[in-house]
């Protein structure tokens, strides 16, 4: 049974591992973009989209929390979010055809490669680090937005892979097939936004903290 101290203390921390998570994948978002175009890599610019598009929907959630009425803006905000992701996902699936037909010939990038290898390492040890939190505090919210971060780990590998194939092999296709792998995580997050599943975005569990304390500070 946690104390009332530790439990606060385990929802602070959750409270930074979010925050620092939100952080990252948005300074994440604006290199691999920026990395991308410069070196017309479909996969790290989809990367830093699908970046970009989690931290908007945990923006977009907040946003709607923060209103008197939330409830009356839950089905749009999911649906704007699942759009989004839709639309990632055939910009990904537009640009791998142009890589394989040869339209499209991706460069190297150090910056890129630099990156991915980054968060292939972060992805897993904040996974790690609030997988573990959200157990002692028996919450399943925290623990599934662990499991989506490592997810995000995941996608890192296979962009970092793609990259390197493409660098030390001249293997375009490699850049393309992790930008389809990116459109295929993009359609398993537009479908579940489309069906209502919000708890595991990183706004959720800061909204969730806020509800317990307040439901906590109630009872005494």
């Amino acid at each position: 049974m946690l104390t009332t101290e530790r439990r606060t203390q385990l929802h602070r921390r959750v409270r930074w591992i979010v925050s620092i998570t939100i952080a990252y994948n948005l300074i994440e978002a604006v290199v691999a973009i920026a990395a991308g175009g410069a070196a017309s890599s479909s996969a790290l610019i989809g990367f830093g989209l699908d970046s970009l598009i989690e931290v908007a929907s945990a923006v977009a959630v907040a946003w709607q929390f923060s209103r008197t009425d939330p409830e009356r803006y839950e089905q749009a905000t999911l649906r704007a979010i699942s759009l989004a992701f839709f639309a990632l996902a055939a910009y990904l699936a537009a640009n791998a055809a142009l890589t394989l037909s040869g339209a499209l010939t991706p460069e190297h990038s150090p910056i890129g490669i630099a990156l991915t290898a980054l968060s292939v390492v972060i992805m897993p040890l904040l996974s790690w680090f609030e997988r573990h939190t959200g157990r002692e505090l028996g919450s399943a919210t925290v623990v599934a937005d662990s499991k989506q971060t490592l997810l995000c780990g995941y996608l890192s590998v296979a962009v970092l892979l793609g990259l390197l194939l493409n660098s030390l092999f001249g293997w375009a296709f490699a850049d393309a097939v992790a930008a389809l792998v990116i459109a295929v995580f993009a359609v398993r997050e537009g479908v579940e936004a489309w069906r209502g599943d919000s708890c595991a975005t990183p706004a959720g569990i800061l909204l969730e903290d806020d509800e317990r304390e307040h439901a906590h500070h109630g009872q005494h």
